[in-house]
């Protein structure tokens, strides 16, 4: 892997990214300085650099996207995370959405069906300073060896919230989720009461790549 440098003028895209992100709604100051210490770029191939502070999804391979900078930041937001945290993330992808929170001070566990990602996002973020909980597996699973945890964020659109996944939400946990069919899904926000009680809140509507395994899309 190169060497990761971050000058002036990358620093001076992130200002502008988070300026336009405020714009569109983004209240929360610690996603928004999250955002602008975060080089998003790192997770681009070099030739690519100049699209990294568009506000746009980007392919990264095995079909999957480094989701749009808008999009990263309405979930974590959505999970209003706090230090100390302990969040599970379905969908490593790029490492970009992981990246975010443990800026944030979240710890990070998090689950990728493609190893090739998995490894890749592993060394990224491990070259970053970063040091995440990562497994190559089945996400709608959940991780039940280190639940329950404080945040769930998935990041792929299921077409019903995982069972395994409230299950393994701490009381009092937020879970946020794209919930639909394989083209749009609405976002939700799912918060445990008690044992027995969750309420879920419908937000606004997203496109994902769709949330695959037992519990999501059988391909």
């Amino acid at each position: 892997m190169p060497m990761l440098t971050d000058d002036y003028k990358y620093k001076g895209a992130r200002t502008k990214l988070v300026t336009e992100l405020a714009t569109k709604g983004i209240q929360d100051a610690g996603v928004l300085k999250a955002l602008q210490l975060v080089p998003r770029h790192y997770f681009f191939p070099k030739t690519f650099y100049s699209h990294a502070y568009e506000d746009k999804a980007f392919p990264i391979g095995e079909g999957q996207t480094i989701s749009q900078p808008y999009t990263v930041a309405y979930q974590t937001q959505v999970l209003h995370i706090e230090k100390g945290d302990k969040v599970l993330e379905i969908g490593t992808g790029s490492g970009y959405q992981a990246a975010i929170l443990m800026q944030m001070g979240a710890t990070v566990y998090s689950i990728e069906r493609h190893q090739a990602l998995s490894l890749k996002a592993a060394t990224l973020l491990h070259k970053m300073g970063y040091k995440p909980v990562l497994k190559h597996g089945d996400g709608t699973k959940g991780w039940p060896q280190f639940a329950p945890f404080d945040k769930i964020i998935v990041t792929a659109g299921a077409p019903v919230v995982p069972q395994a996944l409230i299950e393994q939400l701490a009381i009092g946990g937020i879970m946020v989720i794209p919930v639909g069919n394989e083209q749009k899904q609405r976002m939700v926000s799912v918060i445990k009461k008690s044992a027995s009680q969750i309420e879920t809140i419908e937000l606004d509507q997203f496109a994902f790549v769709p949330l695959i395994g037992e519990q999501g899309w059988q391909h």
